[in-house]
């Protein structure tokens, strides 16, 4: 049963998805209207699951499950993945390449890969307070408080120059 997402309680389970480049308008509502459709459809073993999503920055898919009704099981979690999937092979978009790394600078998303990070670091294009996102984030109260975060406080702190860490 798709619900508005502000409705949705903190403690809502929640998987985000990062898209290897930003949508198009025209990408975005094909994207909203088929998880629209699939979220208001979405059921755990016959049981539906109070469901709704949101896109941000037009790159990210924030799938999210008020799991207090019912919780979702690994087959309806399978189930959204293959519709990530199906969108990502449509639109030619990929949801599930995690060397990406996106980070928000200057009002907009850049996404650098990994073997990019260090050099980005040493030369300070990216720094410790530079904003990146905690993708791994479980629900919806980490989301809101920690999924935007500063490198120096995240796993790409280990990136940095030693020097820069006492931050």
């Amino acid at each position: 049963m798709l619900v508005p997402f502000e409705k949705l309680p903190p403690h809502s389970r929640l998987w985000i998805y990062q898209a290897n480049r930003p949508f198009s308008i025209d990408e975005e509502k094909n994207v909203s209207d088929s998880l629209a459709s699939f979220c208001s459809q979405w059921e755990a073993h016959g049981n539906p699951l109070q469901a709704s999503f949101k896109i941000d920055y037009h790159q990210f898919v924030i799938l999210a499950v008020d799991e207090k009704s019912a919780e979702a099981s690994g087959c309806s979690i399978d189930g959204s993945v293959r519709v990530l999937k199906e969108l990502g092979n449509q639109l030619t978009i990929d949801f599930f390449d995690r060397s990406g790394v996106a980070f928000f600078e200057n009002g907009k998303i850049n996404t650098y890969f990994l073997p990019q990070l260090k050099s980005l670091f040493e030369s300070g294009q990216l720094r410790p307070s530079s904003q990146t996102f905690n993708n791994l984030v479980t629900n919806k109260a980490e989301w809101e408080i920690s999924w935007k975060i500063s490198v120096g406080k995240s796993w790409l702190a280990k990136y940095l120059p030693k020097d820069t860490l006492s931050v």
